[in-house]
């Protein structure tokens, strides 16, 4: 059984130690590994029913990367047999006119888990620590106040019942110039290709170094990260299935007990 300690983001971190291309969380063929993330899907489902029923709690996963990395993916294979009442999906684009009116943190505050419910990020607040940095919007010393702000705005989710995960989708350079092509090459998937992209990848060495210290700053005991070797799809996505399932199961959810007033009930 694969750890997922050398993945979990902490002390003396550096992305560029963690491959890409590494599978620690694929066991046997395609097929075993297609039916692992599915049985992991159902366990997924049942064990957001408990959350649901439990009433008291709830859960955030953060999924941040590169273009192309596979946050879409990984929401749509990972809770393919979760409710759709229990989990619930926002993307985060770029900023609103409405939304630059307000500190950065605003619209992620809106959108947070309500009680009993899964909520994803497709990316998120750290794209405010991102692109700021690599185009130069923000200084260091900005940067700085950021992490320090977003760990506050973290424990504040931490202590009042959410629990959250944060998973960097990890990718190299090589991996995206197929992707992209794939996307242009194919006509029913040109729609997910933008020039903007083609922009963003001329500074992959800079979006490189600002993951590397947002990760490095904002991963706490309470709101770890974890970097997920993503070229292989389905290792991203068992990898992530897998740290769900047993970050849910750490949460010993429990149905409320037995209402004593419903005892030998009978509905005719």
């Amino acid at each position: 059984m694969a750890s997922f300690k050398k993945y979990r983001v902490g002390g003396k971190f550096k992305l560029s130690h963690i491959d890409p291309d590494d599978t620690p969380f694929c066991e046997g063929d395609e097929a075993s590994q297609r039916a692992e993330v599915d049985a992991l899907a159902v366990e997924l489902d049942e064990l957001q029913d408990l959350l649901h029923a439990e009433g008291r709690r709830k859960l955030l996963l953060v999924l941040q990367g590169m273009d192309t990395s596979g946050k879409d993916g990984t929401v749509r294979w990972v809770f393919s047999r979760t409710s759709p009442l229990g989990v619930r999906v926002s993307a985060f684009k770029a900023p609103t006119v409405d939304e630059r009116a307000r500190d950065y943190l605003w619209r992620c505050h809106a959108v947070v888990p309500r009680t009993g419910e899964i909520m994803v990020w497709n990316r998120s607040h750290y794209e405010d620590v991102l692109v700021p940095v690599v185009e130069g919007w923000i200084d260091k010393a900005e940067a700085k106040r950021r992490y320090a702000q977003i760990n506050d705005f973290e424990r504040l989710l931490t202590e009042t019942g959410t629990v959250v995960v944060k998973c960097m989708l990890h990718i190299d350079k090589d991996e995206q110039r197929e992707r992209l092509q794939a996307r242009i090459d194919t006509p029913g998937k040109q729609w997910k290709f933008s020039m903007d992209d083609l922009e963003v990848r001329t500074k992959w060495s800079a979006y490189q170094q600002a993951y590397q210290n947002a990760l490095g700053a904002t991963s706490t005991d309470h709101a770890p990260w974890y970097v997920v070797p993503a070229n292989s799809k389905r290792h991203r996505n068992v990898m992530i299935a897998q740290l769900l399932v047993k970050t849910m199961r750490q949460m010993k959810l429990k149905a409320p007990p037995p209402d004593p007033a419903l005892k030998g009930m009978i509905v005719k």
